[in-house]
């Protein structure tokens, strides 16, 4: 059976890349080990204290029978114990702790407890809203049902414990004997049971479990949401998967349905849909993604709009669905290994992602627009100008920020027959059985990484680097090699050999697509896989974003402080401060009469850092003077 990480194909299946498994692969330094730990030491022990003050735990305590009352929070609750689970369960196998052991002993068994005799498990449906799978669209039992099997999934492959598995594989043959082509034809609102029924039947060898998931893909477009008296786009379910051109609807619910296919795909070496879904992924970052990896333009339905609708102001860009980004994109890149995908995946972990938790690691985003204006109003507690809460009352970022930052090792390097390919650049170990390698970096801050080969077989090895699309002149030991794909290095290897790979860094001016309205005549920062922003507080004089302006020919400089946001390369450019008592106000007969200007230098920090020293005015998107 499969052994490993999320999303470990069988050997059965289509895939150029393999995993590696827990514990051969370790961060041991820089940017996301200081967050990892920070995960481990204080996210995750708060999670479980949040989940039993918010009501979550009191409710599985009510379906098991230990106490009276009403269950409390949205539908979908138990849903966020499971994914608290499967970061403990991710977390334990990075680093054994028997107290954290503990407190997943107590969780699965209180579980277990409120488990169904014929398999079926929720603490919510039966009781408040009239009994099961009466409303699959807004229910979401099939939702909670696959973060617990995903639950189970790694707790199984990083403990001895298997009571979680059993009762996954409870629920999971109940659905294969409730939902199929022979059955009830039906499906959730909410996809994410594909992904989870797949990777099930990875580790148990339960073929019934991935013919299930592949129902569930092919059922969708079907008119099944429509004919509960629901729009079906918002569901995911408007058109077939395999006829899809693009992603439409809530943005979380379409990008989980295209990592769940992904998985089908590749399962049942399927090539017509793994090309439906490259294709909706392609259309997806060409015409819908901002750039900081973000996905879902529209608070209303926190939806995907239509192409180029980014507004940066109004950007939803729920920190869930980057996440969901980063699982459908890994596994494309398993089954093409396209470096393109890779490039995806870090461009959403920096920015998208990262801006989604607090520098401690224990207050979140929902929400990551791209410009915050100054006196904003928080008129939602999901308005960033609250800044960033410990959590919400629909609170399903900050268990999956939780068990992102815990199964993170598992994004980091693949293998293939060949050899080690290493697609995200941190300091740390790799072990693909006969190659030992020692990663040695200081990256995002700077681009050496150094490749220290600790132990090798007798024979030839490649290893390979992902060179990213932007890295125009970077080099292997010197010598330059093509931006947008991998360098491969072969040959039989010695202990203490190394390699050099040097990406250049240099700050870089990024123009939208024009058919960006909202965006149309502005520029943003980039360095490295890094999106910059300008901050308030940063900028001389505390003049607010809004009324600064950048030129063409900036002048980059760049600055390390080691004092500031954890440690940070700050990029200064030349620009511009409007002087918007000189602007005339309303529209104008154009030519518009231009405001007064002066000189100014534009400070601008990692987008993912803003919003730790308070709510304040914030931009990545800047005018042209």
């Amino acid at each position: 059976m499969a052994r490993g990480g999320p999303a470990q194909p069988t050997d059965q299946a289509r895939s150029v890349y393999r995993p590696l498994s827990p514990g051969e692969v370790k961060i041991t330094g820089g940017l996301w080990a200081t967050r990892a730990e920070r995960n481990r030491a204080a996210a995750i022990p708060s999670g479980l204290k949040q989940l039993g003050e918010a009501k979550n735990l009191f409710n599985l305590e009510l379906a098991a029978g230990r106490t009276s009352g009403q269950p409390v929070g949205p539908i979908f609750a138990d849903s966020d114990v499971y994914k608290w689970l499967e970061a403990a369960a991710w977390e334990y196998g990075r680093k054994a702790d028997e107290r954290l052991l503990a407190d997943i002993d107590g969780v699965v068994e209180l579980i277990a407890a409120a488990q169904e005799e014929d398999g079926y498990l929720n603490s919510m449906v039966p009781t408040r809203d009239g009994g099961r799978y009466v409303d699959l669209p807004q229910h979401h039992e099939f939702y909670c049902y696959g973060h617990l099997i995903q639950a189970a999934v790694a707790t199984a492959r990083t403990t001895d414990r298997r009571q979680l598995l059993e009762v996954a594989m409870k629920i999971a043959d109940h659905l294969v004997a409730t939902f199929g082509e022979d059955k009830r034809h039906d499906v959730d609102g909410h996809p994410v049971i594909e992904m989870a029924l797949v990777e099930l039947y990875r580790e148990t060898g339960t073929a019934a479990y991935l013919e299930l998931a592949r129902y569930f893909v092919e059922a969708r477009g079907r008119g099944l949401i429509e004919g509960y008296g629901f729009q079906p786009a918002y569901f995911s379910d408007r058109v077939p998967v395999r006829e899809q051109t693009t992603v439409e609807g809530h943005a979380v619910r379409a990008v989980y349905l295209g990592a769940g296919a992904t998985d089908v795909a590749a399962e049942l070496d399927d090539q017509e849909l793994l090309a439906a879904l490259e294709a909706q992924f392609a259309a997806m970052v060409d015409e819908k993604e901002y750039l900081t990896g973000g996905l879902g333009s529209r608070w209303e339905g926190e939806a995907f709009g239509d192409p180029y609708e980014l507004p940066p102001d109004r950007a939803y860009a729920e920190t869930c669905a980057a996440i969901g980004g980063i699982q459908w994109a890994w596994r494309l890149l398993l089954a093409t290994g396209k470096s393109s995908y890779a490039d995806q995946i870090e461009r959403m972990l920096y920015n998208g992602f990262l801006a989604g938790v607090s520098l401690p690691g224990t207050e979140y985003f929902y929400v990551n627009p791209l410009q915050h204006r100054d006196h904003a109003l928080a008129d939602t507690q999901r308005s960033v100008q609250n800044g960033r809460l410990g959590w919400f009352d629909c609170a399903c970022c900050p268990p999956n920020v939780m068990r992102t930052f815990a199964s993170l090792e598992g994004y980091i390097a693949s293998t293939d027959a060949g050899g080690v390919q290493i697609h995200q650049y941190v300091p740390g170990l790799i072990d693909s059985g006969d190659l030992r390698l020692r990663v040695e970096t200081d990256y995002p801050w700077h681009g050496r990484i150094k490749i220290i080969i600790e132990q090798a077989s007798a024979t030839a090895t490649k290893i390979s680097f992902r060179i990213p699309a932007w890295a125009e002149d970077a080099t292997v030991d010197g010598a330059v090699v093509e931006a947008g794909g991998y360098a491969t290095v072969e040959r039989t290897w010695q202990a203490d050999d190394q390699l050099v790979l040097e990406l250049p860094l240099r700050p870089r001016l990024t123009a939208p697509d024009p058919r960006v309205d909202a965006v149309r005549g502005c520029l943003a920062i980039e360095r490295g896989p890094l999106v910059y922003a300008l901050e308030k507080t940063d900028q001389p004089g505390g003049v607010a974003p809004d009324d600064l302006a950048i030129t063409a020919d900036a002048g980059f400089a760049e600055r390390e402080q080691s004092d500031l946001l954890d440690g940070i390369v700050v990029v200064t450019a030349q620009g511009k401060v409007i002087d918007r008592a000189t602007e005339q106000p309303g529209s104008r007969p154009h030519p518009r009469p231009a405001p007064a200007t002066r000189d100014t230098e534009l400070v601008a920090i990692p987008y993912y850092a803003w919003c730790n020293r308070g709510p304040q005015a914030m931009r990545v998107w800047i005018p042209t003077a």
